[in-house]
């Protein structure tokens, strides 16, 4: 039976629930692309079945930010995912701040071994630093899910390398994010 991942593409395209924006980039424009790009990845994998938490670059879901996290929520654990990734960028008033790191609920759930295998992912096909995994169990998406679950920040928008990256080899980032859940079960070829 296929293992069920559910990619949540962080943000929507306007309030409520809009993402970051640094150097003309919005993060929701970055983060439904790749995940687009990953989920093809892994639909042509027949290891995995996967569901995106928006099916159009112009899909609203919610009336609030809250509504928005338990849509994304509700739709992963009323399908039964098995695992749970939110893709996100990240930002920072330090502008040479780079790299890509991941949060999880806790230490001891399977999440956090999926997000370092993620962020090895990650490494190897953007050449991004690791920046590792953090336990931030107050985030909504990590302790809502029913299912390991990992927060993933891709780069930085406030980065002029990182965004670079995400906007003109978004493919790198879905092909090291598959790479990561691939290493995570153990799938070598």
């Amino acid at each position: 039976m296929a293992i069920k991942i559910f990619i949540d593409q962080g943000h929507n395209p306007s309030n409520p629930n809009a993402g970051a924006e640094a150097n003309g980039v919005r993060e929701q424009d970055i983060t439904y692309d790749i995940g687009v790009r990953l989920a093809a990845l892994l639909r042509a994998d027949p290891e995995f079945d996967v569901r995106l938490s928006r099916n159009s670059p112009d899909e609203q879901l919610g009336t609030s930010n809250a509504t928005s996290l338990q849509a994304r929520v509700y739709a992963a654990n009323t399908w039964g995912a098995d695992y749970f990734i939110s893709l996100h960028c990240n930002a920072s008033t330090n502008t040479a701040a780079s790299g890509s790191e991941a949060y999880v609920y806790s230490e001891t759930t399977p999440a956090y071994q999926l997000g370092a295998r993620i962020l090895e992912g990650l490494h190897d096909m953007t050449g991004l630093a690791n920046r590792g995994v953090f336990v931030r169990p107050g985030l909504y998406v990590l302790r809502a899910t029913s299912m390991p679950s990992v927060l993933v920040e891709m780069g930085y928008l406030t980065n002029l390398n990182d965004v670079y990256l995400m906007t003109n080899d978004p493919q790198s980032f879905a092909r090291g994010i598959y790479r990561g859940i691939r290493l995570y079960f153990g799938f070598t070829s």
